[in-house]
C-alpha cells in the first residue's frame, strides 16, 4: 500500500466520537479519529516500512502520525530522526505514546531519553521519562544500571512538584514503573512514592488531576503484578 492508499484507509476508519476524544486531549486538525485497535489489520498488511512511516508522520495528521509509529523501524532511525519526530510531537499523546514508544525499541533509547529529560522542555522531558517507563516495563532488569535508576528516582523526588504538568505525569508513572517492573529498586521506588505523595497535574479547561503513585503500586502488588514485563512495546 502506498501513502495515498493508507491515508484514504485511515480516513475511512475515522469516527467522530474518537475524533472529539482526541481533540479534547490536545489533538488538533487534521485528525480523522481512528481507534488504535482499528489500525491493527492495516499494520499487519504493511508491516515495517520506514519510508512510508516518515511520509505519514510528516503530514501533521494525528492518526497518520500515530500509525507511523506502529510501522516505523526504530533500529534504522538516528538520533536526528527522533529529534525531528519530537519537533513534530505537539501534544503528549504524540510525545509519550508515539515518539517515546518508538524510541524504546531503539538501541540509542537511553542516550536520547537522557538528553530529553535534561532538556527543560515539557514534552521532551515527558517523552524521556515515558521512554524509560516503556523500557523498564519491557526489557530485562540486567540492561539497566541500578545506580542510574536510583539517581533518577531521587531526581523525581526532588523536582516532580515543580516540573511542567505533562512531565509530572510521566515522572509519576516512572516511580510506579520502577516499583512494579524493576525489581532491584522496588523498595526504593515504594519509598519514593510515599515521600512524593499526591501530585497535582493542572489541565487546560479541565479539572486538575491528583496522581498518587503509591496507591497504583499497591493495586498492582495486590494483583500479583510485581516483576511484570510487557512482551511488546508497540501494539
Amino acid at each position: 500500500m502506498d501513502f495515498e492508499m493508507v491515508m484514504q484507509e485511515l480516513q475511512t476508519l475515522g469516527k467522530e466520537r474518537m475524533k472529539k476524544m482526541y481533540i479534547s486531549n490536545g489533538a488538533h486538525e487534521p485528525v480523522f479519529g481512528v481507534a488504535t485497535g482499528a489500525m491493527k489489520p492495516l499494520a499487519k498488511k504493511i508491516k515495517i516500512n520506514q519510508p512510508l512511516a516518515e511520509q505519514l508522520y510528516a503530514t501533521g495528521n494525528y492518526d497518520a502520525m500515530y500509525f507511523a509509529g506502529i510501522i516505523a523501524d526504530p533500529m534504522t532511525m538516528t538520533e536526528a530522526d527522533f529529534e525531528r519526530w519530537m519537533d513534530g510531537a505537539y501534544f503528549y499523546m504524540l510525545s509519550d505514546y508515539v515518539v517515546a514508544v518508538t524510541l524504546a525499541e531503539a538501541d540509542i533509547a537511553q542516550v536520547v531519553a537522557d538528553k530529553w529529560i535534561a532538556s527543560g522542555e515539557e514534552l521532551r522531558m515527558s517523552a524521556g521519562w515515558s521512554c524509560y517507563c516503556w523500557l523498564l516495563g519491557n526489557r530485562p532488569d540486567s540492561e539497566f544500571s541500578a545506580s542510574k535508576i536510583a539517581r533518577m528516582l531521587e531526581q523525581v523526588n526532588d523536582t516532580i512538584h515543580d516540573s511542567p504538568e505533562r512531565t509530572k505525569s510521566a515522572m509519576n508513572n516512572f516511580i510506579y514503573t520502577v516499583a512494579i517492573s524493576y525489581l532491584p529498586l522496588h523498595e526504593k521506588a515504594v519509598e519514593t512514592a510515599k515521600a512524593v505523595g499526591p501530585v497535582e497535574v493542572k489541565r487546560d479547561k479541565k479539572k486538575s488531576s491528583i496522581l498518587l503513585a503509591s496507591e497504583n503500586i499497591q493495586k498492582e502488588l495486590d494483583r500479583g503484578k510485581l516483576g511484570f514485563k510487557r512482551k511488546y512495546v508497540r501494539c
